[in-house]
């Protein structure tokens, strides 16, 4: 009676001095899903029971909302200690819990942990945690400007070794070499400059347009730029003319009274020296590097306000940075290889990658208006032959004007021609309907191929029946043998009818993300098996198509929208709050909001969870 009495009156004490588990909580990105860690340091004299104790085990709940879902069960960590044949948690607990969270901004994660510790046979009575945990959630763009950055940057070093910017190496070297005084801090005023010269006139297009008429207006060019016909169309033939100069046939260059001017000014002394050196150096790379500059832009107008911005810094930084480095340390330009043909075989194959990429401008504007001039089996077509004839060049088999002669392959040769003809080999299935689905952000979509293998010898494909579309509705056919309404009405009175719920697809023709979740989420099979219980509808929020004029809507503002893409865009935004693509929700009949917006996100699993709860 009196050492339980002891036990009884220390547990007391404890329970007074505090808890008997102190935990530290942390919400943390975990490759494409966040996790919720919760770490509990157990008292000195306490041990606890796990999850599975169904009495007296730890109990982790945590609340559900729009913005936080669960993905899965909780998990816990921690080295078994064994108490009377029981496995018992001493000294240090880990709780994890994988989460989906959406939405932008600050987001509130909540929940309880409740547990009993016990010090020996006695044990105290339950105890809780309460925990709020804000984390910041970037936006829904954020992984593709990521990837966007790495591209311009990427483009950026590339640019060194085109021939219309590497005899600018001496020039740069021998005009810091003559400086007498202040040539480091010249130097990286040099590299400021060029960037400046790349970045401040795309941030004051876009800061005019925006002070002119707000973001909605902002929105609305860049909406234009990538999906309307007449710039795409335009890009499209930029990108043949330079592939054209690239190949010999002529050369494009800036007037010569631009460069002229600025190289004569760039003799001046101090910092309007170095500046004009720095717009010489612009003005004449202008015939290589224009081509790169424009994808990079158009490719970031489908992101948001600051993603041509940022993307152009990234460009220009990376451009620079090997000019500020010659003119920081001049003595470098005695280990750079000399001019030669090596320089015009760059050219070329920069003029074989500009066709491919201009391809994707005529897709796009293809895709929005239904023109089906470039399905994807002539867009296939046309890539396999210009890569068969990049390995032929590489090879020497084919010259153009200004080449020197390939006697030998030497071993940097050699590798470009086995990348370049394997990646030719695995395109050429892709003729007869294989998914390519490395490129799949890239090709038009399965469904403008007209041939492909029958169903027996391809992938398994879904078999969806839907209701009839009202009047002015359709049923779109959609990847992987799934349908879908396109408009969100018909979509809610089908799952009404079908007692089911709806899966609300945000996407456009011109989305490469969109392309990328179709054929590589959407194609495995348990995503596929539970997309089928659903009513689908796809939104295409660049779609051309004309409405008649009983269908127009009219915004607040009074504004008028008379094309599918402009009222799918209104609604994505109204309804959903989004204006990106791709973004998914799950509605019920009704047309409340289960769960969403689920954006760009290759992890399978998460999705299958995504469309299980």
């Amino acid at each position: 009676m009196f050492k339980t009495l002891i036990a009884a009156l220390l547990l007391i004490a404890g329970s007074i001095q505090g808890p008997s588990v102190n935990w530290k909580t942390e919400v943390k990105k975990a490759g494409d899903v966040w996790q919720l860690v919760l770490t509990g340091t157990i008292g000195e004299d306490y041990y606890i029971h796990p999850m599975n104790d169904p009495y007296s085990g730890v109990v982790l709940e945590v609340e559900e909302s729009e913005a936080v879902q669960l993905l899965g069960l909780p998990s816990e960590r921690y080295e078994p200690s064994d108490y009377k044949g029981e496995a018992v948690a001493k000294g240090s607990y880990v709780l994890t819990q994988n989460l989906e969270l959406s939405g932008e901004g600050s987001v509130e994660v909540k929940g309880t942990v409740n547990w009993q510790a016990c010090s020996g046979d006695y044990c105290q009575m339950p105890e809780d945690y309460q925990f709020t945990q804000a984390v910041k959630v970037p936006s829904a763009g954020a992984g593709n400007l990521w990837a966007l950055i790495l591209e311009a940057i990427l483009w950026g070093f590339a640019m060194l070794l085109t021939p219309c910017v590497f005899p600018m190496v001496p020039m740069t070297v021998s005009f810091f070499i003559k400086q007498e005084s202040g040539g480091r801090f010249k130097a990286l005023m040099y590299g400021l400059f060029i960037v400046l010269l790349y970045t401040v006139p795309i941030c004051l297009i876009i800061g005019a347009t925006w002070l002119l008429g707000g973001s909605g207006v902002t929105a609305d060019i860049f909406n234009w730029l990538a999906t309307h016909w007449l710039p795409n169309i335009l890009f499209f033939v930029i990108f043949m003319v330079f592939a054209a100069s690239f190949f010999g046939a002529f050369e494009i260059v800036l007037p010569s009274k631009w460069t002229n001017g600025a190289d004569a000014k760039s003799g001046k002394g101090g910092l309007a020296g170095v500046f004009f050196l720095a717009l010489t150096l612009v003005l004449v790379s202008f015939s290589c590097t224009g081509p790169i500059v424009g994808t990079v832009l158009i490719k970031s107008t489908q992101g948001e306000f600051w993603t041509p911005m940022v993307t152009m810094l990234a460009f220009s930084v990376a451009f620079a940075l090997p000019f500020a480095l010659l003119a920081f340390f001049p003595s470098i330009l005695k280990k750079l290889p000399k001019s030669g043909g090596w320089l015009n075989s760059v050219k070329v194959v920069l003029g074989f990658v500009e066709i491919a990429l201009g391809l994707k401008f005529l897709s796009v504007a293809d895709q929005t208006y239904h023109w089906h001039l470039l399905d994807r089996e002539v867009y296939l077509a046309i890539w396999i032959v210009c890569f068969s004839l990049l390995g032929l060049y590489l090879m020497g088999k084919i010259r153009f004007k200004y080449d020197t002669p390939v006697e030998h392959l030497s071993v940097g040769r050699l590798a470009l021609v086995i990348i370049d003809f394997a990646f030719v080999v695995y395109m050429i299935p892709g003729m007869w309907g294989a998914p390519l689905k490395a490129l799949s952000g890239y090709l038009p979509p399965m469904e403008t191929q007209d041939f492909v293998l029958t169903p027996s010898a391809a992938a398994p494909t879904a078999t969806v029946s839907l209701p009839q579309a009202s009047a002015g509705g359709h049923i779109l056919d959609m990847p992987h043998g799934l349908k879908a309404y396109d408009k969100l009405e018909d979509g809610l009175a089908a799952a009404r009818e079908q007692g089911k719920k709806v899966f609300v697809d945000i996407t456009g023709h011109g989305c490469v993300n969109c392309r990328e979740m179709e054929a590589r989420v959407w194609s495995d099979p348990a995503v596929l098996a539970l997309l089928q219980d659903y009513v689908m509808v796809s939104l295409y929020v660049d779609d051309k198509t004309k409405l008649p004029e009983d269908q127009w809507v009219t915004t607040p503002k009074g504004k008028v929208l008379k094309d599918v893409g402009r009222v799918n865009s209104y609604i994505a935004l109204e309804q959903f709050g989004v204006n990106a693509q791709p973004n998914y929700f799950i509605l019920d009949a009704d047309g409340t909001r289960l769960k969403g917006p689920r954006s760009y996100n290759l992890d399978i699993p998460a999705f299958v969870e995504f469309l299980n709860n």
